[in-house]
């Protein structure tokens, strides 16, 4: 499969950022886009809404429908997938990108924040997941991915900010249970990581790092596409980086991707 023409994806997060990139990389083909977001109102902090998002994904090409989810609500994300589902006749693709950070030592982290990542990351990426299923099994080719880094068990990984770690791995051991569980069933589970700091709203947790030495969310939506067009029959349980999949799909060039072309990368969080 060389594009994802009439494919429907359910995206967590997409108002903005990696999410929406990977939409809108997604709508050039014709594809159907599910924007499951919590932002319906502008927010002056931070850009985008299920409704622009939608407005873009249109414009590119695809087919939208701006759905607001909160996914730590179990029943709000179960009723989504199903108009998801009815609206598109399916669902063949599902993206666990949204995701909640706090980068804090263990003193420094309230319990609200705590909680609040792990019902986001680890809680809301299983519940997306377990309520789309049905709709994946009667798909012809169905892919499941999370924006999540390879498991590394570095305590260097750790200390710094010991509650996102854990949260975010959460959503990487999703991917080793899910994708050895669903193998019977050919349902391609993956996570995607970039190799650098990618511009974003979440930038701004991270202590010393500016747009200039970031690449952008482009790159990572690239890389997304030529997993979710591979057969999921081929290609399920791995921890791909953004940069290492479009090497391999033939692209040489990465200036493209970067925010000030020349400047120097940042390499992202649990990547040695």
């Amino acid at each position: 499969m060389s594009n994802l023409a009439g494919k429907t994806l359910f995206i967590t997060g997409a108002s903005r950022g990696i999410g929406l990139a990977i939409a809108l990389r997604a709508a050039r083909d014709g594809a159907n886009i599910v924007i499951a977001a919590k932002s319906s109102v502008a927010n002056p902090k931070l850009p985008g809404t299920i409704h622009t998002a939608a407005a873009a994904v249109e414009a590119a090409g695809g087919k939208a429908l701006a759905l607001q989810v909160d996914i730590r609500d179990e029943q709000q994300v179960r009723e989504a997938a199903a108009r998801a589902a009815d609206h598109f006749g399916g669902i063949d693709i599902v993206v666990n990108n949204a995701s909640a950070i706090w980068l804090a030592g263990v003193t420094e982290t309230p319990m609200k924040r705590y909680d609040l990542m792990h019902q986001v990351n680890t809680r809301g990426t299983f519940v997306v997941t377990q309520s789309c299923l049905p709709y994946l099994k009667q798909s012809g080719n169905p892919h499941v991915l999370m924006l999540s880094p390879p498991p590394n068990l570095d305590p260097k990984w750790f200390a710094p900010h010991t509650a996102y770690t854990i949260a975010k791995y959460g959503m990487s051991l999703c991917v080793l249970g899910m994708s050895a569980e669903f193998a019977p069933l050919g349902i391609a589970v993956n996570a995607l990581w970039p190799r650098t700091v990618i511009a974003t709203a979440a930038i701004g947790m991270i202590e010393g790092v500016s747009p200039e030495h970031c690449r952008k969310p482009e790159i990572v939506a690239d890389a997304a596409h030529v997993i979710l067009t591979r057969p999921a029959s081929g290609y399920s349980g791995h921890f791909a980086i953004d940069e290492d999949i479009l090497r391999e799909a033939g692209v040489a060039e990465f200036g493209q991707y970067a925010v000030a072309p020349g400047a120097a990368l940042l390499p992202d969080l649990f990547l040695d």
